[in-house]
């Protein structure tokens, strides 16, 4: 499965669950610091959805419909590779990248050597599947996060994404939790601060600067620290823009259409979970899916340079 967002791996069987997590008695230090971290959000009633005319209505974005909400907490930043460091060190995990020994790469990233023996995605020809690309080696070998220790970590699937949680005593947040943050207060906004994409002309997401594929002379390529730019009104960073964000759901381009309009958690079952708020890789030209009703999918092993995630839990 693949999409011009994010490259996959290929289907999962119907109802696919993570693998064991993680979880100990007594969390380590650095678990209980991802929980103290967290944003008490108050629930309650939000409009979901969008019937933007710039939006994708195959990818079920719409209709606009009135969605209530338990009060539960979130994550003011998606999970940096300092965090998961921690976690990877603290229980030997191993990331489906690591297990497949190799991940998907923006070619543009890749030094020219390394660009021409990594096979080409044949339906999205700017991927390629890097052997050795990993959380620890984002551009495959050679390349590390050390220097990136604030930046969300990448190259990690979706059942990576559950293990951190297991350790962390946390979980993925339903993805009508993660639009409700997202929102930060905002009936029906385009974007986490309002309708316009960049107010008086200031930059406030890192998105794809060039004619995609082709970025810009001297553009900044890749992700930025989880904590730039000003956060929304709930005090989350960076919800749209930077890197892809798993949510628990399966993905479903019309369950929601009827299903529960109250504390909604998806499809009982699927072959890809959801992703919101887009990434670096999103463009104007080719991607418009860096709006906080935007969705994407992808199979619970894939994992690329722009895949990341943040975490929640119950209040």
């Amino acid at each position: 499965m693949s999409s011009c967002c994010t490259p996959g791996r290929g289907p999962e069987p119907i109802g696919l669950t993570a693998p064991p997590g993680t979880a100990t008695a007594e969390p380590p230090a650095a678990a209980l610091r991802v929980r103290r971290q967290l944003l008490d959000l108050p629930g309650g009633a939000f409009s979901m959805g969008t019937d933007d005319p710039v939006g994708y209505p195959a990818d079920g974005e719409g209709p606009v419909r009135t969605v209530e909400l338990s009060p539960f907490r979130i994550a003011p930043t998606t999970v940096t590779n300092a965090q998961f460091a921690a976690f990877a060190k603290a229980t030997g995990y191993v990331t489906d990248a690591e297990r497949f020994g190799f991940s998907y790469v923006f070619e543009g990233f890749l030094p020219a050597a390394l660009a021409e023996v990594s096979p080409v995605v044949p339906a999205v020809p700017w991927w390629r599947a890097v052997t050795g690309a990993s959380w620890r080696h984002p551009e495959g070998p050679g390349s590390a996060f050390a220097a990136r220790q604030h930046h969300p970590v990448v190259h990690v699937s979706w059942n990576d994404a559950e293990a951190y949680c297991a350790w962390s005593g946390t979980r993925l947040p339903t993805e009508a939790e993660w639009e409700f943050a997202a929102r930060g207060g905002l009936d029906r906004a385009r974007y986490p601060w309002g309708d316009e994409l960049a107010p008086d002309g200031r930059e406030l997401l890192n998105i794809f600067d060039g004619d995609f594929p082709t970025p810009r002379p001297g553009a900044r390529g890749g992700t930025v620290p989880a904590k730039s730019y000003r956060p929304n009104g709930y005090g989350l960073f960076n919800v749209v823009g930077n890197v892809w964000e798993w949510c628990a759901d399966w993905f479903s381009p019309d369950f929601h259409r009827t299903g529960p309009r109250t504390d909604p958690a998806g499809p009982p079952s699927g072959l890809a979970r959801v992703m919101r708020g887009g990434s670096h890789m999103c463009h104007a030209s080719y991607c418009n899916r860096y709006r906080v009703a935007a969705r994407s999918s992808n199979t619970p092993d894939s994992s690329a340079g722009n895949i990341g995630f943040r975490v929640s839990a119950d209040a």
